[in-house]
């Protein structure tokens, strides 16, 4: 038997929220296309919390801070993380174009790049669209994405909760970048 013990929260080394906000950018961005549930959106918040996202994108329907129910989810992450509610999340698209990111959709497509043997490019700034709950990523964010990435799956199910699905992207991405 291993002789092993969980580390204390004090000997984790955790930074402040403002020594989060002075740390290197990561190049990503996360953008929430119509994520209905708060509890998904707190979720969302801690995952880009834990692998340095730069920025979560809270497009069209979907919950914002301040929120209890957010809150509950992302333990403050809400205010570690810079967020900015936008209505329409196909010009969101647009405006990240311009500004020179790579937009991807995580979403089951024909052409979708499977992430096992997908690699990010270092030096290149990813924004990753993540869809609804139920109907996934608006077929015209997809249009306008430069591609899909997909989780391969071997269950009977074809789908992951949204909070999950971001939880394995982000830490992809982290890994190659």
């Amino acid at each position: 038997m291993a002789n092993d013990r969980k580390l204390l929260n004090i000997e984790l080394g955790r930074v402040s929220a403002q020594e989060y906000k002075a740390l290197p950018e990561s190049g990503v961005v996360a953008v929430l296309d119509n994520i209905r549930s708060a509890h998904n959106v707190g979720s969302a918040f801690r995952s880009c919390d834990a692998f340095k996202i730069d920025r979560i994108f809270l497009c069209g329907i979907c919950a914002v801070p301040p929120s209890a129910e957010i809150h509950k989810s992302a333990l403050g992450a809400e205010d570690s993380v810079d967020w900015e509610h936008v209505d329409d999340t196909v010009a969101l698209v647009d405006r990240l174009h311009e500004e020179g990111y790579t937009v991807v959709s995580v979403e089951q497509t024909v052409n979708s790049k499977k992430l096992d043997v997908f690699r990010p490019e270092p030096g290149t700034k990813y924004a990753l669209v993540f869809g609804n709950e139920v109907d996934g990523v608006n077929q015209e964010v997809v249009d306008r994405s430069d591609f899909s990435l997909e989780i391969p799956q071997f269950g009977t199910k074809h789908s992951l909760n949204v909070s999950v699905s971001m939880g394995v992207i982000l830490w992809h991405f982290r890994l190659f970048l």
